[in-house]
């Protein structure tokens, strides 16, 4: 969970969001490895996408570069919770409110499924991305120790969650 950034006062809008689908994963391969250090597998997202597991790609705006991807979530929803998996902004196109609108639609997503709470895991090392979900209503409600693989060892996880209730 990372490469999100918090929306700069009169940044530009966000892009149009559609499903992720399978033929979308070289260009979120290319996001992922770009904005991680520790990146998720092909083979994860493509686990998720058979799984059926609700999941969205960012498409950029602009003349040169419409419809490319510039970011991606997936959520994962249960009984009425809901697990934000993974989201994330191209470095190249983070600081424009993109990751807030990703976030917010995978939140409305999850309603959509009844869900009414949504969790997600946060590296402390990753204060843009704490920002955004503090912002967003996220509160911090534990820890995962040792939870991300990180360039000496393990990195903590923070927990979070909001209530999706009206």
């Amino acid at each position: 969970m990372s490469a999100v950034t918090t929306q700069e006062a009169g940044a530009a809008p966000a892009g149009s969001l559609r499903p992720m689908r399978e033929t979308d994963l070289d260009a979120v391969m290319e996001i992922e490895r770009r904005a991680y250090p520790f990146p998720w597998t092909q083979g994860i997202f493509r686990d998720c996408l058979r799984a059926e597991y609700p999941a969205w790609v960012m498409l950029s705006e602009g003349r040169q570069s419409e419809g490319r991807i510039i970011g991606y979530g997936v959520l994962s929803v249960a009984a009425d919770e809901a697990h934000v998996l993974n989201v994330c902004v191209d470095p190249l196109a983070q600081s424009r409110g993109h990751g807030r609108k990703l976030l917010r639609a995978l939140m409305n997503n999850a309603r959509g499924f009844g869900a009414q709470r949504i969790f997600l895991e946060v590296r402390p090392s990753n204060p843009h991305a704490i920002a955004l979900y503090h912002d967003e209503g996220f509160n911090e409600i534990g820890r995962r120790p040792r939870y991300y693989p990180a360039k000496f060892g393990r990195e903590d996880a923070i927990v979070m969650a909001k209530e999706l209730l009206d």
